[in-house]
């Protein structure tokens, strides 16, 4: 194995000294500093060891897109996190390289840089770089091992240059794999969907999608029925329209809960079905619904909230709050609300050449 591992240093360390495709080109290290730019979100706490650089994002974005940390050379992270859908997958679970469906929906994956409280829908990822390495040796997703990932990339020259460029020194391997990897999805974000326009007084909603807004942030008031809203904002609030939480959103009842969710990382039992709040930025672009994927529609969604909540001891207070009456929405104000959420859509996200495939 040391002998392995010493044959592969050194074919590394022969081409980090080699020259580029173009011959007059020395590979050197860059560590020009990335351009973040976020629009008029706050700027992100992002961890100061692995600071953004152009050729660190540039890797991290390869790599995004590399069949080879596949088990068969046949997918990538962007197979199951489409730019189309708002880096995320339209199927109910992802089918990995041997056929089989994964054991959640896909997350979406942007604005990363504004998630401080673990990743995955039961948080068992502390940070992204930690995210990053899971897939590839999930046997559902990725199935291959770091090992084999880092052979396959140290054979091919252009990962040896690019990892002079984003790395310097520092050889191929699964903790640089997984830091230009969080580099590129910290680079993803979404803050150009008309809501954005709207709030920098550029459009105007229409009637329908301004009723929706109203609906959105109007809080649940069961002795107030007309004045009473939807109270999205609880959990969704913005801008990035999530809370970073853990939460039972009431999608079963206590018996019926079969994905026990924070639970299966924290070991408590008053965890028990808490999932992440997602983000509904793009939420038009990203069914299906839930962890499980059990709603195809946004009106499904809308109407589990109004009329569906169940109980169970974990279930969030504020949801167990308006089961007496449910939220008393009708079918104008579930049409509006809708509405207003496909103002959260960001059509640059899906079509920005930066987040795009490189090859």
């Amino acid at each position: 194995m040391k002998r392995s591992l010493f044959i592969l240093g050194l074919v590394f360390t022969v081409f980090a000294c080699s020259k580029d495709n173009d011959p007059g080109q020395e590979v050197q290290f860059d560590d020009t500093p990335y351009a973040f730019s976020f629009g008029d979100f706050p700027a992100p706490d992002l961890p100061p060891d692995n600071p953004l650089t152009v050729q660190g994002v540039q890797l991290g974005r390869m790599l995004f897109y590399e069949p080879k940390l596949s088990l068969d050379n046949s997918m990538s992270c962007a197979s199951c996190h489409n730019q189309a859908n708002g880096f995320s997958d339209t199927n109910r679970f992802s089918l990995g390289v041997h056929g089989l469906p994964g054991g959640r929906q896909a997350m979406a994956v942007f604005n990363m840089a504004w998630n401080n409280n673990g990743y995955f829908w039961d948080g068992r990822a502390p940070l992204l770089r930690n995210q990053a390495l899971m897939p590839i040796e999930d046997s559902l997703e990725m199935a291959e091992t770091l090992d084999n990932v880092v052979t396959k990339l140290a054979a091919d020259r252009r990962y040896q240059d690019q990892w002079v460029r984003a790395f310097g020194d520092e050889p191929i391997s699964a903790s640089t794999i997984a830091l230009a990897l969080e580099q590129f999805m910290f680079s993803i974000v979404s803050v150009e969907s008309k809501y954005d326009r709207f709030l920098r007084g550029e459009v105007n909603l229409t009637d329908s999608e301004e009723r929706g807004r109203e609906l959105y942030f109007a809080e649940y008031n069961p002795f107030f029925p007309d004045e009473s809203g939807a109270d999205c904002a609880h959990c969704h609030s913005p801008r990035n329209f999530e809370n970073d939480q853990y939460m039972n959103n009431g999608l079963d009842a206590e018996a019926d809960i079969d994905d026990f969710g924070l639970e299966l990382v924290t070991g408590q039992v008053s965890d028990r079905g808490k999932m992440k709040v997602t983000s509904l930025r793009n939420i038009e672009l990203t069914p299906p619904y839930m962890h499980d994927g059990r709603f195809q529609t946004l009106e499904e969604v809308v109407e589990h909230y109004n009329s569906g909540i169940q109980s169970s001891s974990t279930l969030d207070i504020t949801l167990a709050n308006t089961q007496q009456t449910g939220l008393m929405l009708d079918a104008q104000d579930k049409a509006d609300l809708v509405a207003f959420l496909k103002t959260f859509t960001d059509e640059v996200l899906t079509t920005y050449e930066p987040y795009s495939s490189p090859f």
